[in-house]
């Protein structure tokens, strides 16, 4: 294999904001997935593009409209399960079809050529700036970071909410600061990996390593793993033979969960259960 693309200053610029992007959003995703709010991920990403778009739309920097929107849904996420007789599910299917909704009008409202909007839905790992990078860098620093110091907390509140809120943890806080966390998460990636396909970053290799450890700790260092393995696989198929990379990270990320749910000791453990209550 020809691997002469690492001579050149952008292939390395993508391979560690691949490599940031696939940390910070594997840890976003294990709060998504042992939360059982997958469509929050949906939700939030649809906001961070409504406001990039936004941003094109204005003139302003997406990355702003982006963490702007996707900070406001997750703040508005906790509060509207929490305040109102409404689930968690139903409060981020609202703001879903509102974010679908603002996405849609403010592509339309985007004068003249639309290629920095479109570039908003698919990415474009490969052109990302020294800005960017630090912006990536900085992210994943402080998510690894968070999930180190308040790993207890967050823990307590992944396994049993108002348990640990009844032990004196502050429940509600760390659960806004997880929404929080993935709000920033999927804003800074949005320009690399693109509003239609991250979701997938989130949730694939998150889902895989749930498969494969029933520690939360192991689940999160797995996920990370799964997560930069993803983005330069991903990233290897886009040199190699001219692939989209955003296509090709989300597809690394599938096949990655595909091998683990197959390996799955938890598929044999419930195969197991079930021939013996059988019996």
């Amino acid at each position: 294999m020809d691997f002469s693309f690492l001579q050149h200053t952008y292939a390395w610029h993508a391979l560690i904001a691949g490599c940031c992007a696939g940390v910070t959003c594997a840890l976003a995703g294990v709060f998504v997935v042992t939360m059982h709010l997958a469509f929050l991920g949906v939700c939030i990403a649809h906001a961070a593009f409504a406001g990039g778009l936004m941003g094109v739309w204005l003139g302003f920097d997406p990355l702003v409209g982006a963490l702007a929107f996707s900070l406001g849904v997750a703040a508005m996420v906790g509060p509207m399960a929490d305040r109102g007789d409404i689930t968690p599910d139903a409060s981020i299917g609202i703001l879903f079809s509102l974010m679908i909704g603002l996405a849609f009008l403010f592509i339309g409202l985007v004068p003249g050529s639309r290629s920095e909007a479109l570039n908003l839905f698919w990415g474009s790992i490969l052109t990302v700036s020294r800005a960017d990078l630090a912006v990536l860098i900085a992210a994943a620093v402080i998510m690894a970071g968070g999930v180190t110091l308040f790993y207890k907390e967050v823990q307590a509140v992944l396994c049993h909410r108002h348990v640990a809120m009844a032990v004196g943890i502050p429940a509600t806080l760390v659960f806004y600061g997880m929404l929080f966390a993935t709000g920033l998460t999927i804003a800074v990636s949005l320009r690399i990996i693109g509003g239609l396909l991250i979701y997938s970053l989130i949730i694939n290799p998150a889902a895989a390593a749930f498969q494969l450890t029933y520690s939360l700790k192991r689940m999160m260092l797995l996920a990370c793993l799964f997560g930069v393995l993803s983005c330069w696989t991903g990233l290897a198929a886009s040199f190699l033979w001219d692939l989209p990379a955003g296509a090709s990270i989300v597809i690394a990320s599938c096949i990655i969960f595909a091998v683990a749910a197959a390996c799955s000791p938890k598929k044999r453990v419930k195969a197991w259960k079930r021939a013996h209550t059988a019996g």
